[in-house]
Order: structure tokens, then sequence, then C-alpha cells
């Protein structure tokens, strides 16, 4: 099982544990981990448009759960 966590790219090999590992081992909601993911990756990926997707999410959430 362990090989599967190793095929993601290469921004996400800098971490302890890869983000999609912890999100499913916390059995985080497809919103939540989406923030987690884009949060994660941003320095090493896409920059400011990750941190624009994590906020996307973050504003999801909001309306789901609070309005």
């Amino acid at each position: 099982m362990d090989d599967l966590w190793k095929k993601g790219g290469e921004h996400y090999k800098k971490f302890k544990m890869q983000p999609a590992k912890f999100i499913n081992a916390n059995s985080l909601l497809f919103a939540e981990g989406n923030v987690i993911k884009y949060v994660c990756r941003h320095k090493y990926k896409n920059g400011k448009d990750d941190l624009e997707k994590a906020k996307h999410y973050i504003d999801m959430i909001i309306e789901r759960d609070y309005e």
C-alpha cells in the first residue's frame, strides 16, 4: 500500500507524509482535503494560484456548513 503514496508529484515528496495519505487517514471530506493539498504544495508548484484554490474550497466549506 505504501507504494501507492510514492506516486505523488515531486512537490509532495518534501513532506514526511503525503497530503493524500493524511487526508485519507483522517477521513476528511473532499473540500477539506483540497484545502490541505493546495496549502501544502503552493511553495513548490503553483504559488499564489494554489492558495487561491485553497481559499475557494474554504469558501465552499463555509457556505456548506455555516450558511
